[in-house]
């Protein structure tokens, strides 16, 4: 029975048929007394049952008024479960709403999700979208391979000769610092005019590829220049391959050489800092080149190893950890006398994004010390891979040792563990100037199937620490068309400006041969790619017909999503892909780790679970139903799911197909459509549209109002039949909106809202209409106009019953101005409709409450009167029970949802803190409530999250790993002469050369230099309705602060009433609950990879080819520094003159061809 809002003893205002009086109450419950004070405080929480704790509330020489029994808060609560009822039966309006769509049955038909064809077809329409884009890809392959096998190589080829548009260009004319303009470009670049495609949401030129080349890559070498010539004739394949296919993105060749280029041209998006691109550690373009990797690094940390030396090695190491993918599994590990690894992982981990933030951390504690001893490095190596025990990638194993130099070649460790098979490849790393005989390490990598390098200073650690790739690619080159094969990526972000993508790669291998019988070429040209947009995936699925709660995922071989509404990475990281967990995309139990194993196993399946889910928002967990469905999506390494709960199984389909044959005028002549008119809003409600893509040529807006606008003026152009728009969606919206007039004309219109203290009343749909009655409550309105992302509404479909949502407060925000502002609670429950034993919840109604009216009638509800307009009067010498109108000073009467925020107080002074974490209002009963499993706790992380950046620590500090010498060693004569001199100079060289080298972050270096926040792990914790459904009387013991408090869930809502004594002192503090989402360096990684997630590598491996020729192994040479030319670097530095970069030196001089 609904109760009008009033005024302690007026008279109650208000239309004959409001609510009958209260009943009469029973007989008085016996008197008691408060429990009287004994012993120091400390905290304990003791659940007693209501017999037992009878006899401390009647503890003699207690003062009149005694704390309430049990079975009078079970009548409050009662009457605050009749008054909620009463108020949405006959405002919210849910018989009557079944009644209209009962009576307008002829308007639509139910329609049914058959869940395995759903997921079938969509699995089918995906995996003819990315065959196109393979044919696509294979052409390019094709033609590349030949072109180059065609290519006659020029010695003597200049820069003047090569015509092409340098992406870069506008950029570094617009710079009067960069490379070109300073030394005048020879190259004839081309310029060109650009056009806005929405498609690439870029400026484009189709009539022309653009070409990028790396800031640390000569352009003018021998090696780019015939690159850039050969690669030209690639143009016309990319303009056929669009032209037979119009939906093609990016096509993109990436060379080996460094040098990308793609299709169609447009500027690159050049960073305000040092461009650090370079395709060759691009995700997409590691995972063509290769095959996964098991690989142990082993770094020298003995006393030789100093200063310079050993930050070099740092760096270096952070560099080859960048170049691994998540199919790749890694380990590090330093040496002297004796190896151990630089962090607590003890084997070989998966090479993902936090595994190697542990590595690059823990390699910055490296100490250099000892005596240099290879064979302890090389026997942990060699032991970590051959661990058979622990999840790994079981292709190519190899280990990279990164040293100054040593004598030792131990050949009788190769003997014992690699030889006669040599199945492990030893890539060797001479680190820093020095005078050693560098033979032993050219031995190792010659006699090991694997390479040496030299890196001297910090120019050199980018280019050779990728170039092992080649290496790596020679079996796949010799496997030939075997080896031939479509890889799919990870999702990651596009470099420009797409958004999450995956690509398609096929590696491009040298076909050329030295001459007649010679051995075939083992090289790989590079890797060919195209993009597939996530959104043009995601356009395949079913929108609107899965219901709010219904959508569909994919994920991959490692359980990364590919598709999810959960995937929202809110920062951007060109250097590593977006790399979300199933289970961290939603909340992790045994059943959802069972249907991953099967999705990367490729199995069909269907599975019913009960399972929790977030809110929208993020502040609710909900136990639910769901049915989950997954196919494979063949031909690729995808599986697709399909995620349902009960309700959606059918969805109601609009039949206007009457009304569009008497109509052959604009749809805005169709009937019903006059009530989204704003002209009609004064009388039938304010509409908000959800802004779905109804037509193609709707303009979007996130201004509802402009949105609406822009709907009513294209409907006034568009005929019923028109083939530019979606008549599901826009039949759907006009018949919801007939249908929710319905509702104003048979129930709202004619109820007084002031009389029971509401703000408004409100209907959302399926369809997309959300009205709000009467118009003015839409000024107060903050709720998303989509239903689908408005948490009330998908929250009231998972829930049975009235759903309360308070206004949504921060701990850190000033609390609610009650004196300025209405506000408003909304209270929220789902249609649910039977029809022909079909049942389906195609809307939600509700109303929204007057928050302080509602706070003064929650005081009524939960008194003790027994006349309406009569508080209980207590005499002195009588005992009575308290209530939580007339004993509100010491009396807490709170009303609390299933998330553990206040949604009303008999406090005045708290009616601010509506909407806040009670933990925040009341500390003390708020734990107690936990630890008596009134609520369950739930904690995970948010691992897409963005953090400001931390400030550093240490600003006056040198640029990060740059040796800085002492005035100890600017006055030592022999010092300027040393190795480490030399490569100081080498990087000061480099810091005018490449503007803030060291300084650069990778984010801003790529791209976004604009960027103020980083990803970062959140820790979020929500908390939810326990298993405890009954009514409990507990006390809070402290010693002499005791409490009592009584606590009981409302029957049909999600909301607990507790009744609770004031706190008497403050040293009552049993400790605070936390629900704030707070920063996290996630679950301890340590911990995890002792018990890894399943996951499946690519079913192909090419580590090993009998016909490998591995004598190109490597040849360094020492480049001694002389006084004379330090000299001149010193006078250049003196003058600021910058210096002409030289052309890099390639470790495979091989690539001339």
């Amino acid at each position: 029975m609904a109760v009008p809002a009033r005024t302690c003893g007026a008279s109650r205002p208000g239309p004959a048929r409001t609510a009958l009086p209260w009943p009469g109450r029973g007989p008085r419950p016996g008197p008691g007394a408060r429990r009287p004070p004994s012993g120091p405080p400390r905290p304990l929480l003791l659940l007693l049952p209501p017999l037992l704790l009878l006899p401390l509330l009647a503890a003699p020489g207690a003062s009149a008024y005694s704390f309430p029994q049990q079975h009078t808060m079970q009548h409050w609560a009662r009457r605050l479960e009749q008054e909620i009822d009463g108020v949405m039966r006959i405002f919210g309006g849910v018989q009557q709403l079944r009644e209209i769509y009962k009576d307008n049955r002829n308007l639509f038909e139910v329609q049914e999700n058959e869940p395995q064809k759903l997921v079938e077809k969509v699995a089918g329409d995906i995996e003819s979208l990315l065959d196109r884009k393979v044919q696509a890809l294979k052409r390019l392959a094709d033609a590349a391979e030949n072109f180059q096998k065609a290519h006659r190589w020029q010695d003597n080829i200049k820069e003047e000769d090569i015509l092409y548009y340098d992406a870069k260009a506008d950029a570094e004319l617009d710079d009067p610092e960069s490379e070109d303009v300073e030394r005048g470009s020879k190259a004839s670049t081309l310029r060109l005019d650009f056009v806005e495609d929405s498609n690439f949401k870029n400026k484009v030129n189709y009539s022309y590829t653009a070409v990028q080349i790396p800031t640390d890559i000569y352009k003018g070498s021998t090696v780019i220049l015939n690159e850039l010539n050969w690669t030209e004739a690639l143009e016309n394949v990319f303009i056929e391959n669009r032209r037979q296919d119009p939906t093609l993105l990016w096509q993109v060749f990436g060379s080996a050489t460094g040098v990308t280029r793609y299709y169609p041209a447009t500027p690159w998006r050049a960073p305000k800092k040092i461009d650090l691109y370079d395709v060759r550690r691009r995700p997409w373009y590691i995972q063509g080149a290769s095959s996964p990797k098991d690989m142990v690094i082993i770094v020298d940390v003995s006393g030789s190893v100093s200063g310079l030396t050993l930050k070099l090695m740092k760096t270096s190491v952070c560099e080859m950890l960048d170049t691994l993918s998540d199919d790749d599994y890694v380990n590090v590990a330093s040496f002297n006398e004796k190896a151990q690894p630089v962090s607590c992982f003890t084997h070989l981990v998966q090479a993902n994004v936090r595994n190697k933030k542990v590595f690059k951390e823990a390699v910055q504690g490296m100490v250099a010390k000892g005596t240099t001893g290879y064979k302890a490095g090389f026997e942990y190596a060699f032991d970590q891979l051959q661990n058979s025990n622990i999840t790994r990638a079981n292709c190519n194993k190899m280990i990279m040792m990164f040293t100054d130099g040593g004598e030792d070649r131990v050949q009788d460790v190769f003997e014992k563990y690699n030889w006669p098979n040599r199945t492990v490849r030893v890539f060797t790393f001479s680190v820093g100037q020095h005078n050693y005989d560098v033979t032993p390490l050219q031995w190792m990598a010659c006699a090991n199937k694997g390479y040496y390098f030299e890196i001297p200073s910090i120019g050199a650690i980018r280019i050779n620490t990728q170039e092992y790739l080649d290496v790596l690619g020679r079996p796949m080159v010799l496997a030939g068309k075997e080896a031939k094969q479509v890889q799919w990526t990870n999702v990651y972000e596009d470099a420009l400006g797409l958004g999450l993508v995956v690509t398609g790669t096929l590696p491009v291998f040298n076909l050329t041969q030295d001459g007649p019988g010679e051995k075939k070429n083992q090289l790989i040209l590079g890797v060919m790619g195209i993009d597939v947009a996530l959104n043009d995936i995601k356009r395949l699925t079913p929108n609107y017909t899965l219901g709010a709660n219904g959508y569909v995922f994919a994920i991959d071989l490692n359980g990364y999503v590919l598709l999810h509404p959960n995937l929202k990475p809110q920062t951007t990281n060109f250097r590593e892909p977006v790399t979300l967990d199933f289970l961290d995309a939603e909340l992790e139990d045994e059943n959802k780790e069972e249907i991953r194993r099967s999705m990367i196993d490729g199995n069909k399946g269907h599975k019913q679970i009960r399972t929790l889910v977030k809110s929208l928002d993020e502040r609710y967990v909900d136990e639910v139903m769901r049915n989950y469905t997954w196919v494979p999506i063949r031909s690729t390494n995808y599986s697709l799911g399909l995620v349902l709960p009960p309700y959606s199984t059918f969805y109601l389909q609009a039949n206007l197909s009457d009304q569009i044959l008497q109509v052959k005028l604009p749809i805005s002549k169709l009937k019903d459509f006059e009530f989204l008119l704003p002209s009609s809003f004064e009388s039938e409600g304010h509409v908000f549209i959800a802004p779905r893509e109804y037509c193609k040529d709707l303009n979007a807006s996130d201004n509802n109002t402009e949105f609406l606008k822009n709907f009513i003026e294209l409907m006034e152009k568009v005929t019923p039949d028109s083939k530019q728009c979606n008549n599901f969606l826009l039949h759907n919206l006009i018949l919801d909106t007939g249908i929710t007039q319905q509702l104003v004309e048979r129930v709202w219109r004619d109820q007084d809202l002031n009389t029971y203290s509401l703000l408004a009343v409100f209907a959302a749909t399926d369809g997309g209409i959300t009205r709000v009655f009467p118009n003015k409550a839409a000024d107060d309105w903050t709720e998303n106009p989509e239903p689908f992302n408005a948490s009330f509404y998908r929250r009231s479909l998972d829930n049975h019953g009235y759903v309360f949502k308070p206004p949504h407060q921060d701990a850190l925000l000033r609390p609610l101005e009650l004196e300025n502002d209405t506000v408003g609670i909304l209270v929220s429950t789902a249609v649910e409709l039977s029809l022909g034993g079909r049942t389906l919840r195609p809307a939600v109604v509700g109303v929204k409450l007057d928050l302080e009216a509602w706070a003064e009638k929650f005081k009524v509800l939960a008194s003790n009167r027994t006349h309406q307009d009569q508080p209980q009067k207590c005499g002195p010498s009588s005992h009575c029970e308290m209530d939580c109108e007339v004993n509100n000073e010491d009396l807490l009467c709170v009303l609390i949802d299933d998330g553990g925020f206040l949604v009303l107080s008999n406090q005045n002074h708290q009616w601010d803190q509506v909407g806040r974490f009670f933990s925040e209002v009341d500390a003390n009963l708020m734990l107690a409530l936990y630890n008596n499993s009134f609520y369950t706790r739930k904690e995970s992380y948010d691992y897409q999250a963005a953090c400001a950046p931390q400030p550093p620590g240490n600003l006056g500090a040198a640029p990060r790993g740059v040796f800085v010498p002492t005035i100890a060693d600017f006055l030592n004569l022999a010092w300027w002469t040393s190795a480490a001199a030399w490569s100081l100079f080498q990087q000061l060289l480099y810091g005018l050369i490449y503007h803030s080298w060291f300084q650069a972050d990778p984010a801003e270096a790529e791209g976004n230099a604009e960027a103020r926040e980083s990803s970062c792990v959140m820790k979020q914790t929500q908390y939810y309705f326990g298993s405890v459904n009954a009514s409990y009387n507990a006390i809070i013991d402290c010693g002499n602060c005791s409490r009592l408090f009584h606590a009981q869930r409302l029957t049909n809502t999600n909301l607990l009433f507790v009744v609770a004594e004031k706190p008497l002192c403050s040293q009552c503090e049993g400790g605070r609950l936390l629900q704030k989402e707070t920063h996290s360096d996630g679950p301890e990684q340590c911990e995890l990879v002792q018990r890894p997630r399943y996951r499946r590598g690519p079913h192909i491996c090419f580590d090993y080819n009998a016909t490998e020729d591995t004598s190109d192994c490597g040849r360094g040479a020492s480049f001694p520094p002389s006084l004379g030319v330090l000299v001149s670097l010193q006078l250049l530095l003196l003058l600021g003159l910058p210096p002409r970069p030289q052309p890099q030196v390639h470790a495979h001089a091989s690539r001339r061809v």
